[in-house]
């Protein structure tokens, strides 16, 4: 028990600080756990079962259903409709964000639906002279209580679903009212926090958002580029003629991005390194006015006086480029590279002008600082190169882009086969499993998904993850390391209520939760969950469904769910809005969550 408790330990620790990623960390807790055997008594067949476990096949099915509706473009049809809908009418945008992601999160992964609906909502709060701060937490929070309603809304709750089948029939005689979750068997009780969670963040939640990012009406005013951005000409009797853009950047340490090159009228964009240098060439620049004086000292170049360099003079008809703000993306092949040793410049055609981290804006020497997800990049580039970064999975581009490739002829095919994986599973026709995986299969027989397609669907970090903790709950439960902790809680029950001791169990998850992953959590928490129960004379369904819900909304920090992380740079937002925000909300869904489970199925 101590060493399995070890074990948990490291695994907290690594969890909270992300040395490595989470998945990295899971398997090296398979691996601990297969090799410490005599100890944790998890032998090698048990350390690797939560590879063929139904809940890692389920979900990366699921993966590939969410996938395909993505494909189809069906999400950005929405979009444009909502976009017409609310205008400029704050209460109409918020309310659209809330109630479109949290329907969709009820039946696509809710992860995919944040991603795909971000530059939707991000759009809707420029065009509607909304701050995009107000609607993006909101977006994150509702894709997560949307995701309660239904069995497949997140991988938390088919995680759940399985551990709470196993317990079942391990232990019939203890735990009889355990069982895989049905399709729709919380649906009521997700319905009323799913209510609980609009209401709050339509009145108190709205107040307590803040605006961080102001009300766009350029780029460059946003991210406060006045002072960074200037043009110069060079002059007949500069050292820099002659020579080519890329010699004259790689003999200078100085921080400076030539952002586009004017000559003869004409505007010329990346890449911009193999033009030779030429008397009268105009170059807009990116860089301090410490470093701008000892470039024109230097390199023979005259500062133009009067000159704006503003989002309208960078997109300008003879420019063909355009300003995005793009995202590192969870998964990143980007995080903890630099854009210097990305090569970022001319690996992707396109310029960095500015890094936004939270509320923190870098323009100074942004070609050494180590990205992290959630990170914001406005970037400049032309329409092929921003159409690229779209579709790469290490961005998020937060502004709408066309993709000609959508597939919305398929747009009834994927909706109907994701309706017939619902209705199969619901009815009690096929287990999940089955019924997903056949769905998926489906997806790429009728042309929905390309066989190629199927493997960038599926986020394998997240099934690593899932396949590496499984292990570790198994430990826990033959070691008795899950009784010791129910022990421990269920102490509390001789001062408190058993509706209180269930309360308690939704907390220290939901604590847990936003410090760790969200499946990690449950793996820990459900085995304890249900001892406890047994031992109060209490229902197991009951406990474990409260470790359910509390590990599918964590709202107090950015790193408590994925979908924190995607909006925590386009939103500007610092870590303590997190908790003011999200604090009375997780509260709130403690004492709703507590109720509502009391009521429909008593504790």
């Amino acid at each position: 028990m101590v060493v399995v408790f070890l074990v948990v330990l490291a695994a907290l620790v690594l969890f909270a600080t992300e040395p490595v990623p989470i998945d990295i960390t899971a398997i090296g807790i398979m691996v601990a756990l297969m090799v410490l055997e005599p100890w944790t008594e998890v032998s090698p067949a048990e350390g690797v079962s939560g590879f063929a476990s139904s809940a890692t096949v389920t979900v990366l099915a699921m993966f590939i259903l969410s996938y395909g509706v993505q494909r189809t473009g069906a999400v950005q049809i929405l979009g444009r409709k909502i976009a017409a809908f609310t205008k400029d009418d704050e209460n109409r945008q918020l309310g659209a964000t809330i109630g479109v992601v949290g329907s969709i999160s009820g039946f696509i992964n809710n992860t995919a639906a944040v991603a795909i609906l971000m530059p939707m909502v991000t759009d809707l709060a420029h065009e509607g002279k909304t701050s995009p701060s107000k609607l993006l937490l909101p977006l994150s929070y509702a894709s997560m209580f949307g995701g309660t309603l239904t069995l497949i809304g997140t991988s938390t709750n088919i995680l759940a679903s399985d551990l709470a089948a196993r317990l079942g029939e391990q232990n019939p005689e203890a735990f009889s009212e355990l069982h895989a979750f049905s399709m729709f068997e919380f649906t009521g009780l997700g319905i009323i926090v799913s209510v609980v969670g609009a209401a709050y963040l339509m009145t108190v939640g709205r107040w307590l958002t803040p605006a961080r990012i102001p009300v766009r009406e350029d780029l460059t005013e946003e991210f406060e580029l006045e002072e960074y951005l200037t043009e110069v000409v060079v002059t007949d009797d500069s050292p820099l003629i002659g020579r080519t853009v890329a010699d004259a950047i790689a003999d200078t340490d100085l921080d400076v991005d030539l952002v586009q090159l004017v000559r003869e009228g004409q505007t010329f964009v990346e890449p911009l390194g193999p033009k030779e240098i030429q008397v009268g060439d105009i170059f807009a620049l990116r860089t301090d006015r410490e470093t701008l004086v000892g470039l024109i000292d230097a390199e023979g170049l005259r500062l133009l006086p009067d000159v704006s360099v503003d989002e309208e003079e960078l997109e300008g008809d003879g420019a063909d480029q355009s300003l995005v703000e793009v995202v590192i993306a969870p998964r990143s092949s980007l995080v903890g590279e630099t854009l210097a040793t990305a090569n970022f410049r001319d690996r992707y055609d396109a310029t960095v002008l500015a890094l936004r981290r939270g509320p923190e804006y870098i323009r100074k020497r942004m070609d050494h600082a180590e990205l992290q997800v959630g990170d914001t990049l406005l970037v400049q580039a032309t329409p092929d190169s921003i159409s690229r970064l779209n579709v790469n999975r290490d961005f998020i581009v937060a502004q709408e882009i066309e993709r000609p490739d959508y597939r919305e002829s398929k747009i009834p095919l994927a909706i109907g086969i994701v309706a017939a994986v619902v209705t199969v599973a619901a009815l009690d026709v096929l287990p999940i499993m089955v019924s997903a995986l056949a769905g998926a299969l489906v997806m790429v027989l009728t042309g929905v998904l390309k066989p190629p397609e199927v493997y960038d669907a599926v986020e394998w970090d997240v099934i690593f993850l899932l396949a590496g903790v499984i292990p570790l709950g198994i430990a826990m439960e033959q070691t008795g390391a899950a009784d010791l902790i129910a022990d421990l809680l269920v102490a509390s029950a001789n001062f408190l209520p058993p509706i209180a001791v269930l309360g308690l169990f939704y907390v220290v998850t939901a604590i847990l939760t936003n410090i760790v992953s969200n499946n990690a959590s449950v793996v820990l928490m459900i085995p304890v969950a249900a001892e406890a129960a047994n031992q109060l004379g209490a229902d197991a369904f009951a406990f474990v469904l409260a470790v359910t819900f509390a590990a599918s909304t964590a709202f107090m920090t950015p790193v408590g769910y994925q979908t924190n992380l995607f909006v925590y740079g386009p939103g500007g937002y610092k870590f303590t809005d997190y908790v003011r925000v999200g604090a009375p909300l997780q509260l709130l869904f403690a004492v709703a969550t507590t109720l509502g489970i009391a009521a429909i199925w008593g504790v």
